[in-house]
């Protein structure tokens, strides 16, 4: 039977048209699957390539180094970056996500990354887009546990860009990547559209990270303030990798905090 075939295509043009033809066909068909499963692979491998490479250039950003004051002047552009090492306030330590929740009133997320890996309870955590996700609260060897921005429990210290006015960042448990900006007085002029960021008076954030956009001002005549929803930034619906902020002065700042406390008792 082999034989025959063998000799029927050598011998037939028409038919080893036809054979060429359906063999390509096929063999085309396995390529395109073994490409496209070796495209997957490559996309994974250089999407880690560029997460952790984002790492780096965080670790390298001027903003993330606060000198003290004082009385000499500096021209920052010369002053290189490891000569400022000992001034670095933070460090981004990039994570994958494992586990996330979206429709429970206690969110949270979980990354493969924990306290042999730097990681510590109350730091903030962004996304790959610079957007505010949650703070950590717990760590064991190699995961930590991230109470997500989608909790009723999270608060979150944000101003408006525009004007600068500070209040906080909640949820109130009903829709999903929507949360509230509250404590903005009704002397402010808030629309649609604005920018939250961030406030800086948190030892998670620093200062002018986005946290979303207003999507709707509601001026409730019994209250002194605003009700602001805001739509995040971080798409919760889609996260694979984020970045811890280890704020590396934190120790001496509540050190410092609590003497001070202490004394005044």
């Amino acid at each position: 039977m082999g034989l025959s075939l063998f000799i029927l295509f050598s011998y037939n043009r028409y038919h080893n048209a036809v054979y060429s033809s359906v063999a390509n066909e096929l063999t085309g068909r396995v390529n395109e699957k073994y490409s496209s499963l070796e495209y997957y692979f490559q996309l994974k491998r250089t999407n880690d390539s560029l997460v952790r490479a984002n790492e780096n250039l965080y670790n390298k950003l001027r903003a993330d180094f606060h000198v003290p004051d004082t009385l000499s002047n500096y021209v920052i552009d010369t002053i290189r970056i490891d000569s400022l090492e000992q001034y670095r306030r933070y460090q981004y330590l990039q994570a994958r996500v494992v586990a996330n929740s979206l429709n429970q009133p206690n969110n949270f997320i979980q990354i493969h990354r924990g306290n042999a890996q730097q990681i510590n309870a109350d730091l903030g955590v962004i996304d790959l887009n610079n957007a505010v996700v949650g703070t950590t609260i717990e760590t064991s060897k190699n995961f930590t546990v991230v109470m997500s921005l989608l909790n009723i429990q999270s608060n979150v210290s944000a101003k408006l860009k525009k004007s600068g006015e500070t209040g906080s960042i909640v949820w109130d448990g009903k829709e999903t990547n929507l949360v509230s900006l509250k404590d903005i007085s009704k002397a402010v002029k808030v629309a649609n559209g604005d920018t939250v960021i961030t406030s800086g008076f948190s030892e998670k954030f620093p200062f002018g990270l986005l946290i979303g956009v207003v999507s709707d001002v509601v001026n409730d005549p019994s209250q002194s303030t605003y009700i602001i929803k805001v739509k995040t930034a971080a798409n919760f619906y889609n996260l694979s990798y984020v970045y811890v902020i280890n704020n590396l002065q934190k120790a001496e700042s509540t050190e410092l905090l609590n003497s001070v406390k202490a004394k005044t008792k």
